[in-house]
């Protein structure tokens, strides 16, 4: 199984400086370059406190500047946000300030409230989505970009730079609603899996994109998947059990059951308290041996690429010095 993290730059304590979040973060990027892990996924986010990254560009650029071999992933890049030619601007010229490393993960957005502050209507997301993932593919593969869509047309305009990777960066659409999945898997695009659905969710999902990839005339043989799961490790279960609470809880008061906030899968968490929904039923959490474990359950249900969320310092650290030599290819 090939390991990759997914980062969040989480401000829960406002007072301690913000700074200090972003500076932990990329302390652990340079530790990730030499120690096995395949890519570090940016998590973007707007207008909230549960991960102060508004753009996944900048900040890849800084992750870049301090690794040598760790992939730079988008986790996601939230494409209706951008003029279609400014992201694909930033992705290729990410791609060429770190050597050809970018994963590129793009995603519609589900937060009333982000799409609110942007101005933009959210029953056009979707297709907005859909005509920049669009224009940002040909804009990278087009000597010069004539396009006419819904919401953008352009004229022979010439893209640049292009992406060092030919024809271009790897391309993931996060999806995890039916029909994003079935509109990736309609494309031939490979997927990213939200780390909010229970495991059973996610291996109902993973064999949903298979059979409509299928269906669509395209192949499953080989994709890389990821799957983000939020994970906490520590020397005893009850020990990592309540640093899972502590997060659980924090998510659903500061972002995904906040008022002011929407999430399609922020459903009724099959009828149960969602603190114990997401503790029994989405996060890993456990000592090594055991979170090896549930991470070998899920591999065997056809899950190739862990996107781990360390919910801790100390899950991070024995994360990296546990887990990953055991379960790394």
């Amino acid at each position: 199984m090939q390991i990759g993290v997914l980062q969040f730059f989480g401000w829960l304590d406002r007072s301690q400086a913000l700074t200090s979040i972003y500076d932990m973060a990329l302390e652990r990027i340079a530790l990730m370059d030499s120690a096995g892990y395949d890519a570090v996924w940016l998590a973007e986010h707007h207008f909230s406190s549960f991960s102060v990254c508004p753009s996944v560009h900048m900040m890849g650029v800084m992750a870049a500047a301090r690794t040598k071999r760790l992939r730079i992933g988008t986790g996601v890049s939230l494409a209706p946000f951008y003029n279609p030619l400014r992201l694909a601007e930033e992705v290729a010229l990410l791609d060429v300030l770190s050597g050809g490393r970018v994963n590129w993960g793009a995603g519609r957005g589900f937060e009333r409230s982000e799409f609110k502050a942007f101005g933009i209507p959210g029953e056009e997301s979707a297709a907005r989505f859909h005509e920049t993932v669009d224009i940002v593919l040909k804009a990278w593969t087009s000597e010069k970009l004539t396009y006419q869509g819904k919401f953008y047309s352009y004229d022979g305009v010439e893209v640049l730079p292009k992406p060092v990777q030919a024809p271009h960066p790897p391309v993931w659409m996060a999806a995890s609603s039916a029909p994003a999945i079935d509109w990736a898997a309609s494309r031939g695009f490979s997927i990213l899996m939200d780390p909010h659905c229970s495991r059973d969710d996610l291996i109902s999902k993973r064999q949903h994109y298979a059979a409509k990839l299928v269906a669509s005339g395209h192949s499953d043989a080989h994709r890389v998947i990821p799957m983000a799961r939020l994970i906490a490790i520590d020397e005893t279960t009850h020990k990592a059990r309540e640093v899972a609470r502590r997060a659980a809880g924090w998510m659903l008061g500061a972002y995904i059951a906040n008022p002011g906030h929407h999430r399609q899968e922020a459903r009724t968490f099959a009828g149960r308290d969602p603190t114990e929904f997401y503790l029994d039923e989405v996060m890993l959490h456990g000592t090594a041996e055991s979170v090896i474990d549930q991470i070998r359950a899920l591999e065997e249900a056809g899950m190739t690429y862990l996107m781990a969320a360390p919910l801790s310092r100390r899950s991070f650290r024995l994360l990296t010095d546990k887990v990953l030599p055991r379960i790394a290819t």
